[in-house]
Order: C-alpha cells, then sequence, then structure tokens
C-alpha cells in the first residue's frame, strides 16, 4: 500500500537515472549503501506496476468518480449506455487531471531532484509520498481516520502527520465510497421524480401494461442533455476535490 501511483512513475526515473552509473553491476557505495544492476531494477518496477490497478483505486479519485458515473447511467436507465469502457476512459482521464498538481508537486520535490543526483532514492521516496499523503488527508474525514486508527490501536498519533499509510489509506477509501454515494443520491432524486410522474399519468390513464420506464427514458435524456449534464457533472466532480 505504501507504493502510490506517482511513486511508480519516480521508480521508473529511478531505474533509467541509476542505469547511466550503474549498467549491469551491482556496486557497494559508502554513502548509499547497495546500488543494483538496471536488469534487477527493471524486474521490481514490472513487480510494482502489476499493483497499478490497485493503487489507482486507493489513493485516487477514481473510485468517486467511476461509482457516480455508473449511479447515473441507472439513474438514466439506459443499461450499457454509455459502455463501461467509455466510462473507465472517463474516470481514468479525470482522475490524471485532477491528480495533475499533486503528480507535479511530486516531480518537483523527489523525482527531478534524485535525477539530478541530490537525494537518494529513500529521500526521494519519502519526499514523493508526503504530496499524496496531503492529497488523501484533504479529502479523508476525521471520523474514518479515528475508526481505522481505533481499529489498529494506534493511541499514540497526536497528530495528522504522524499518520501511517496504512490509516490513511482504507480512511480515505471509506470516505471516497461516502461521498460517491452522496452524490448519487442527489442525482438520483430528479430522475426518479420523472419516473413517478410518468408511471403515476400512466395509472391514471389505465395505462398499466405499458412499461413506465419506457415513457420516461426519453424525458430523462432530454432532462440530461437540457442541463448540458456531462459537462456539470464532470466539472463537479473535479471541484469537489479543491473545494
Amino acid at each position: 500500500m505504501r507504493y502510490m501511483l506517482p511513486i511508480i512513475v519516480l521508480l521508473l526515473f529511478c531505474s533509467v537515472a541509476e542505469a547511466q552509473t550503474a549498467p549491469l553491476a551491482i556496486a557497494q557505495q559508502a554513502t548509499d549503501g547497495q546500488s543494483f544492476s538496471l536488469s534487477i531494477q527493471i524486474l521490481v518496477l514490472m513487480t510494482l506496476l502489476t499493483l497499478l490497478p490497485a493503487i489507482l483505486l486507493s489513493t485516487s479519485p477514481f473510485v468517486r468518480i467511476i461509482i457516480v458515473l455508473s449511479i447515473l447511467r441507472q439513474a438514466l436507465g439506459t443499461a450499457q449506455t454509455p459502455p463501461n469502457r467509455v466510462l473507465l476512459g472517463i474516470s481514468l482521464f479525470l482522475t490524471f487531471f485532477i491528480m495533475s498538481p499533486v503528480i507535479d508537486e511530486i516531480n518537483q520535490l523527489a523525482a527531478q531532484p534524485y535525477i539530478d543526483g541530490q537525494m537518494t532514492a529513500t529521500e526521494a521516496l519519502q519526499k514523493g509520498i508526503e504530496p499524496l499523503r496531503q492529497f488523501m488527508l484533504s479529502q479523508t474525514r476525521e471520523s474514518d481516520l479515528q475508526l481505522f486508527a481505533n481499529i489498529a490501536g494506534a493511541t499514540n498519533i497526536r497528530s495528522l502527520e504522524q499518520t501511517p499509510l496504512a490509516i490513511i489509506v482504507p480512511s480515505f477509501m471509506v470516505s471516497e465510497l461516502k461521498t460517491a454515494f452522496q452524490i448519487g443520491f442527489l442525482i438520483f432524486i430528479p430522475f426518479l421524480v420523472i419516473d413517478l410522474v410518468v408511471s403515476s399519468v400512466l395509472m391514471s390513464m389505465g395505462m398499466m401494461m405499458l412499461s413506465p420506464m419506457l415513457i420516461s427514458l426519453p424525458f430523462k435524456i432530454m432532462l440530461f442533455v437540457m442541463v448540458d449534464g456531462w459537462a456539470l457533472l464532470l466539472g463537479t466532480l473535479a471541484s469537489s476535490f479543491y473545494t
């Protein structure tokens, strides 16, 4: 859990940089300890890349975005439209858009100094994790942090800066789930009202065999298009992380 998405990019830079000075041998250094060969670094990097889906789900806005978009599709009643791949693509690129300030900060604080030889890999990793930690803490409820701190028995935490990632990451995920369902509830209400109105009208006309969903679907799509729903929803999701 400690290896975050931007840190994988940082490690990639680290592998390329160290490959220029230690191409194929394991050398003992007096200050930095052991410097591993390029092949070993590539092996470690490929192993970390297998954890990329879990890292993306655990430390980024991806969970909130994909849940809200899935609830929107269900509220519209459009079955598989937009398809799953479209929703995943929108969620992925909106996640990178939201995380771009954090990634830029990691690049300035950790990646570039390490490439320039101003700090070791361990120092760069510690520096690179800090912006991501601050981002997750800004989106995490204190009640969720307290919950997982109590479960872990961490009673000696006196400030947010002392909170370990083992507590921050699950707290962040629970907070994201809560926020996503709150937003989804607000999205669902107007479409539910349309369904109720259409159903009542059909019942009053005695057309009980006609599916209300079939009649309400074009009205819900028209409402969503008229209010410019995609721009409004995606813009609100992006701005919700920086309020």
